[in-house]
This record gives C-alpha cells, structure tokens and sequence, in this order.
C-alpha cells in the first residue's frame, strides 16, 4: 500500500500565490448581536462569497493549475454533491480543461444548473445505490482523464488551507476556530495553517448529526465507514473520511462536533435576518457548534469558516418556514 501524499504548510503558501488574482480573497464580517450573545469576539470567514459560492474554489483550482499538458488536453473528473463539482466546473473552464462531473441524482438543482452552466460535462448516478468513487475511477481509466476527488487529495487540501491562512492574516490570534466537516479537505488544509499561524488556537470541525463519521474515527482512531446520512447539509453527506485527510485531522484538530439538522436551519434564519447572508445548511455547521459551546467560549477571540453559500432559493424558503 503506498503511503498517502501528506500536504504540509509550504504547500498552502504555494496554493495562495497559485490561486493568487483568480480566487476571491473573501471577507471576514462580524456581528454585535453574536458577540454579546456568546460574551466573545467572533470572526466570520465568508466563503459563501468565494466564486462559486464556496471555498471549494480555492483547492479545485490550486489542483487544476498544476496539470501538464498531457492532462489539460486530456481532461480531469471528479465526484461531488455540489460545490466541488462547481470548483471543477469553474477552474476547469478558466484554465481550459474539458470536466466531467459525477453528481448524484438528489443534488440540489441549482447546484447542478450551475456546473453545467460553467461547461462540466454532468454524469447523474444514485447517491444510495452506486458507488460514485468507483464510477469516477472508472471514467479516469476508460477516457484517460484526471482523477481529481473532493477533498482527499494533496494539492486540494492545499488550496482548502489557504481560506484559514487569509483570515490568520486579517485578524491575528485566535483562541477557537471552528470548521465544516464533510470528507476533511477543509479541516485538514485548516489544520495546516492553524498549526502553523496560531498553534495554542483549539481547531474543531464539525459535521451533521445524522452523519459523524469523522467524530467516531477521530475518537476510536481509525476512518469509520457509513451508510450515506440522510441530512440537509448536502454538502457533508460524506460516508468517511480520507487516507489523507484522517491522519491531518488525527494529528491537529482537538475535537470534532456534531449539529442537529434544527440547529443548522436556525442558524440560516439568523445569518438571513441579521447579517444579510446566505448561507447553505453545510456552510452553517461550524456557527451551530459554536453557539453551542458559549459557555466556553466566554471572554475568547473566535473564528467561525462558513465554507458555502450555495443553495436553491425555493429550498431555502421552505427551510426557514418550518
């Protein structure tokens, strides 16, 4: 078995001076009515406005661009729910790749009008029946294409880090960061930066209730493998974590967090009411964790990824209706 790829800090600062004038280097926003209600200063990093609407822009392309000529005739694919088929759809166009794209066949329509829009060739499959790894893996082999997954991958870990690395940049120390967590690329690329820029700040991922894969491997210590979690965080509903990702998440993070499905969509109502934003369920994930750790958060400077903003308006109403 050959030993994974592991990404380390140099390869973020690589991925930043990579994506460097084509990645949004996106806002960090704040709100008083959060800073009173959990007694701390908290930093919301805002890549539901990365292009695309999700920071799965930042690790696609970072991948993309290293491809030799060989590869960039030849074309890459890849499997996503969403946001990183988008990413590959986006780089793949700006760079002038050809991409096909595995999604499943419950994705969220926008989400795939939007892939298909950026040019990605879309091949639909069943998320609960068929296996999509092995469906990429077999495309790769049969057309000769690049296979480029989600996030267990080096140079997309990499290109993940570097969301973390600009908002160490913009607001300094931090005593608690906490992240989505689906398969790990943004975790563990977190992880990369954090360890490096502010290594005493306590890392906690966090994923839907419904789907804790990556809490029950991070607790016994080896991946866990799951049945596809039935959550509306589509963009989490991961069945386990990586080779690569894992031993990153392993070795720097100091815990991972669950949240509830009701917990996501109140976090929605308030990231709509009170800050303006859009925010898809996933992308709500680290917010809900932290509001749910106030009492240990008191008198602390906070940093809170929202890793996405892509959502069905319809479904998004209907969310907040309930």
């Amino acid at each position: 078995m050959n030993t994974p790829n592991i990404p380390v800090f140099d390869d973020v600062i690589a991925a930043a001076a990579r994506i460097k004038g084509h990645a949004h280097r996106t806002p960090v926003m704040s709100s008083r009515t959060i800073n009173d209600a959990l007694g701390a200063e908290v930093f919301f990093k805002c890549e539901n406005l990365q292009r695309m609407g999700a920071f799965k822009f930042r690790g696609a392309f970072n991948a993309l661009s290293k491809f030799d000529e060989t590869q960039r005739r030849a074309g890459v694919v890849t499997f996503s729910s969403g946001n990183h088929a988008q990413a590959i759809a986006l780089s793949a166009r700006l760079l002038g790749i050809p991409a096909t794209i595995v999604m499943p066949h419950d994705a969220p329509a926008a989400k795939v009008a939007a892939t298909r829009g950026y040019g990605g060739n879309v091949v639909i499959y069943d998320r609960y029946k068929e296996d999509r790894e092995q469906i990429g893996r077999d495309l790769a082999e049969k057309h000769g294409l690049t296979l480029i997954p989600p996030y267990d991958h080096a140079d997309v870990i990499a290109g993940q880090g570097t969301a973390a690395l600009e908002l160490f940049e913009e607001v300094g120390r931090l005593d608690a960061l906490f992240t989505p967590l689906g398969g790990g690329g943004l975790l563990s690329g977190t992880a990369l930066s954090t360890r490096t820029l502010a290594p005493r700040c306590k890392l906690y991922g966090v994923e839907p209730e419904a789907g804790n894969d990556g809490q029950r491997s991070f607790r016994s210590g080896s991946i866990v493998h799951i049945d596809t979690p039935k959550t509306i965080a589509d963009g989490a509903q991961t069945q386990h974590l990586g080779n690569i990702t894992f031993p990153i998440i392993r070795r720097d993070v100091d815990d991972i967090l669950t949240a509830t499905d009701a917990q996501l969509v109140e976090c929605m109502r308030f990231f709509a009411e009170r800050m303006k934003l859009i925010v898809e369920p996933t992308g709500c994930l680290g917010f809900a964790a932290a509001r749910d750790m106030k009492g240990e958060l008191q008198g602390k400077r906070v940093g809170i990824v929202i890793s996405g903003g892509n959502v069905d308006i319809a479904r998004f109403c209907s969310l907040l209706s309930t």
